[in-house]
């Protein structure tokens, strides 16, 4: 009997390794949902359109984006944890949500454990921000001014955990420097308050940074990530201003459930690297401030790690706390 049980259980695995490649060869055959962990309108939620009507004509089969919103991207993170892994729903993944979040509060959701990654799919650049009436021209005065008045400057944060806060963080780390954070619920305000001078500095999302130059009000002097950001290439890098090693920029990606058969998680990804490459998704995309940017599963799981890694030293070293 015992041999029995062994010998059907064996032929069960086989049968359903033979059935993962099959079901990736008509895979889709019906409607794919698109999770989105932030509002309609926003800018995860316009990349998921993006993306996902470039899918939809490859595959002949809609894809839905479906928002589920709330505490700060952790309500659609669950939600999607949550689903079959049969490759019919994924998940547009955000840094907020992925890493920053169970970095700094509990949450049901591990995405080691729970979610499979697929692709890396874009890039954004934070901006360094200042009100025109603020008497520095570069991040070398910003530095000089708040060494000065130690404890008096301000930095406005899009919410506790995003990339605007840790920013600020790690800016004030490698400085040295003393800053007091002030968190807004989203970009928005912090753009219009600093705007008329009630704060003193930020690190924008790109594209509300942009916007709000053109009205003269808002001096822009660097950009975050590592090396010049392509939409604005006339701004140096903080690492360029003499803050070496500073590196922060917000990332999105794409995951499935865990459990979904490699077959379709390799298809998806050849399918999102081959819509990333078009001229229409990169221009589509650019026009959001963000760059178009793909990887193999794996690169995308040692991103994540490594995100994880770095930014939970730098909640460990600053000592923040849950908020």
């Amino acid at each position: 009997m015992h041999g029995l049980i062994k010998t059907l259980v064996g032929a069960s695995a086989l049968a359903i390794m033979a059935s993962a490649p099959a079901a990736a060869q008509t895979y889709p055959n019906k409607v794919v949902r698109f999770v989105v962990t932030y509002p309609p309108g926003g800018s995860s939620d316009v990349m998921a359109r993006i993306i996902g009507q470039q899918l939809s004509e490859y595959w002949g089969q809609p894809v839905i984006v479906e928002s589920r919103p709330g505490a700060d991207g952790s309500i659609g993170m669950e939600y999607a944890a949550k689903q079959p892994a049969d490759g019919y729903t994924f998940l547009l993944g955000n840094f907020g949500p992925v890493v920053a979040k169970p970095l700094l509060a509990k949450v049901n959701y591990d995405w080691q454990k729970d979610f499979a990654p697929v692709s890396r799919i874009t890039n954004s650049a934070n901006i360094l921000v200042v009100p025109v009436t603020l008497p520095v021209k570069n991040a070398k005065e910003l530095v000089a001014l708040a060494k000065a008045r130690p404890g008096e400057l301000t930095y406005g944060t899009s919410g506790p955990g995003s990339m605007s806060h840790f920013a600020g963080e790690m800016f004030q780390r490698i400085a040295g420097v003393k800053m007091i954070t002030v968190n807004y619920k989203g970009n928005a305000l912090a753009i219009t308050d600093i705007m008329g001078g009630q704060i003193t500095t930020m690190f924008s999302d790109a594209v509300p940074a942009m916007q709000a130059m053109k009205t003269g009000k808002l001096r822009a002097m660097a950009v975050t990530s590592e090396n010049r950001w392509p939409f604005t290439p006339e701004l140096p890098t903080l690492a360029e201003g003499g803050l070496k090693g500073f590196a922060a920029v917000n990332w999105w990606g794409i995951l499935f459930p865990a459990g979904v058969p490699r077959p379709i998680i390799d298809k998806v990804n050849a399918d999102v690297v081959k819509a990333l490459a078009t001229q229409n998704v990169k221009t589509r995309l650019g026009d959001l401030g963000v760059e178009a940017i793909s990887s193999t599963p794996e690169q995308f799981g040692a991103w994540m790690a490594s995100e994880t890694a770095r930014w939970g030293k730098l909640i460990r070293e600053a000592n923040l706390k849950p908020q």
